[in-house]
């Protein structure tokens, strides 16, 4: 039988815990974040970011460009920011219109202040080991994993999608969680094969229930990044009903590691501030 990794639920009690922490520093964290043109999905993201920072007691403050903004007004921005003492985490939100370049942006970003944990710096810190902010998708997929009270130590973990933002950094951690990891994409051949031997699978790879529920190894953990629509139905990369037969844990799409990205936001945010405050 089957267990749910409620992403909400999760999420609330990570919020909870941030207030509490919050209430006893001696200053308040500012996450600023930065939307540039009319996505909207973006719009929605942004919305939620700011009202949880909100709930847990941090200033926020939404600094909003037109699709027109050129590259260079959006980067003296970003160094405006990475100078301001009061700001304590930068989010640009993207995608960013196809004039701008998105690494650079990024890239311009102070990796002290990068709670996306995005930049080169940061995810060469991962890399390394070292101490760094840590991608929000990957350290709450962690998180969900680590609820199910499962040793990930010795686990083999086949993580399917190799994308910067979720992909290759999950990898990352779950090395650090001493997992053995596979990493499949669109190029691995008898892609189920490899799947059906993993005791903890990520699919991050955005195509709608490719995992099939055959291809679960009984007992196995499943976490479902994707976020897919058919029809008017959101889906993951996992197909679901089948799946949570096979499965021991499962998470749900909606519902699942979206919530954890937007808590992990906030707690990178705090960890910014701590470190920049020294408390």
């Amino acid at each position: 039988m089957f267990q749910l990794i409620d992403g909400k639920e999760m999420a609330r009690q990570v919020r909870v815990a941030i207030k509490n922490e919050v209430e006893q520093l001696n200053g308040v964290p500012k996450l600023v974040v930065v939307l540039v043109g009319e996505d909207p999905a973006s719009q929605i993201y942004v919305r939620n970011k700011e009202k949880f920072a909100g709930r847990v007691g941090m200033d926020s403050e939404v600094i909003r460009f037109p699709e027109s903004t050129s590259e260079n007004e959006l980067l003296d921005l970003v160094s405006k920011l990475n100078d301001d003492k009061k700001v304590n985490g930068i989010l640009v939100q993207f995608p960013v219109p196809s004039h701008i370049s998105q690494e650079k942006v990024m890239n311009a970003v102070s990796p002290a202040k990068d709670v996306d944990g995005l930049t080169q710096i940061n995810i060469g810190k991962l890399v390394a080991g070292e101490k760094g902010l840590t991608p929000c998708t990957p350290t709450g997929i962690i998180e969900m994993i680590k609820s199910t009270g499962t040793d990930i130590s010795g686990k083999n973990a086949v993580v399917i999608g190799r994308s910067l933002l979720v992909g290759k950094p999950v990898a990352m951690l779950l090395l650090k969680e001493n997992a053995t990891v596979t990493i499949c994409h669109s190029r691995t051949q008898n892609i189920g094969e490899i799947i059906s031997r993993a005791d903890i699978v990520v699919a991050a790879l955005g195509k709608a229930e490719f995992v099939k529920g055959d291809m679960i190894k009984n007992g196995a953990i499943v976490i479902d990044v994707g976020t897919n629509k058919i029809g008017d139905k959101q889906v993951g990369d996992v197909e679901f009903d089948a799946a949570k037969e096979k499965a021991s844990f499962i998470s749900p799409v909606p519902g699942g590691v979206g919530p954890m990205t937007i808590a992990m936001l906030l707690k990178n945010t705090l960890l910014a501030y701590k470190e920049q405050n020294n408390e």
